[in-house]
């Protein structure tokens, strides 16, 4: 019992811990926002006169709304077309197993070790290449093929646990195989598409390095991408440049609070069928 009492304590205090490491950065931003614009803040310290019309003027230099439109437009070009890809290449890794499917599941368990880091020499030119340079095409066909052997593990996962006797008992009353996929699996999958389009969601919304190399409008790039452009306008301005990334962040951390629970179990089921 004073084992458990101790192991309790201790985790409490590590949570704790662990809390405020990340929260105080975010409070700080929040503070150092609030300060005269061209200031330098110091600390934490709270301003005598908060300026919060420092979030409206970060909004109209950074040109949010053209941000928003733009990161609308990547999502809906990358998160829908992973999600039908992955549950596809899922569904035939995981239950139809045809000829071949450990190789290619294997190639697709190797395709999780490349870096952006260490392809974005060559993706660069081959973007070039196909004259897609400075749209948002060159931020929604890379992210679709470095997203894919992630969402293609992670349908797997949920389609390999499938009983079989499903799909016997579809298939007895003459279910072919894509009124099989598209009628029984499918909407049974529902929770691991949920929960895969969510964190789809948060990584192309934050996309930063693919942005920033592979198009330079800054007005066709992702919020997170644009912050470089805004840093290099406001760089010197301290609170502006920290109300600006605080808007820029605003989208991802609402969609993490109204789905939280969902995301919570998106990882937990992904390192439990993992």
């Amino acid at each position: 019992m004073i084992v458990n009492r101790r192991e309790t304590l201790t985790g409490r205090v590590l949570l704790i811990l662990l809390m405020v490491i990340t929260v105080v950065p975010f409070i700080s931003l929040f503070v150092t926002a609030l300060h005269p614009s061209g200031t330098y803040p110091d600390g934490l310290s709270w301003p005598d006169s908060p300026q919060w019309g420092n979030f409206a003027d970060a909004f109209r230099s950074a040109h949010m709304g053209e941000l928003l439109l733009s990161s609308a437009l990547i999502v809906a070009g990358v998160v829908p077309v992973s999600l039908l890809l992955g549950t596809m290449a899922g569904f035939a890794f995981g239950h139809l197993r045809m000829p071949g499917h450990r190789i290619g599941f294997l190639i697709f368990v190797l395709g999780l070790t490349l870096p952006f880091e260490g392809i974005i020499t060559p993706l660069y030119y081959q973007i070039r290449d196909m004259g897609l340079l400075n749209t948002r095409w060159a931020i929604i066909l890379p992210l679709i093929g470095l997203f894919m052997p992630f969402s293609v593990l992670w349908m797997r996962a949920h389609f390999v646990t499938m009983p079989e006797d499903i799909s016997e008992a579809a298939r007895i009353d003459g279910a072919t195989t894509w009124q099989l996929f598209r009628s029984v699996h499918v909407p049974l999958a529902r929770p691991a598409l949920s929960s895969l389009a969510i964190l789809l969601f948060l990584w192309t919304w934050n996309q930063f390095l693919l942005a920033i190399v592979l198009v330079d409008d800054p007005a066709k790039r992702t919020m997170a991408g644009a912050l470089g452009a805004f840093q290099g306008q406001w760089g010197t301005d301290i609170p502006l440049l920290c109300a600006g990334s605080l808007l820029i962040l605003a989208p991802t951390l609402t969609v993490f609070l109204i789905f939280q629970r969902r995301f919570v179990a998106a990882l937990l089921q992904g390192s439990v069928k993992g």
